[in-house]
């Protein structure tokens, strides 16, 4: 049987892509630091910055499966 947790991230990926990121930023921007352990604020902090450099235009977003398709080309 599915938690709470589960059945609600469930539901958000029936959502549009851009609802979907919004949720997201809201989620990671809630997390109290004071809660959150050194290494933990690290990676939201790298969260949030990787974010922030896709939609400033800084860097370009690509799909996974073509990330996965240039490493396995790289190591060929």
């Amino acid at each position: 049987m599915a938690t709470n947790w589960e059945q609600l991230a469930e539901q958000a990926m029936d959502l549009p892509s851009e609802s979907r990121a919004r949720l997201a930023d809201r989620l990671v921007e809630s997390l109290a630091a004071d809660e959150l352990s050194a290494i933990d604020r690290l990676w939201v902090t790298e969260a949030i910055r990787r974010r922030d450099e896709v939609r400033s235009g800084k860097v370009e977003a690509i799909d996974g499966k073509e990330a996965l398709r240039k490493v396995r080309d790289s190591l060929r």
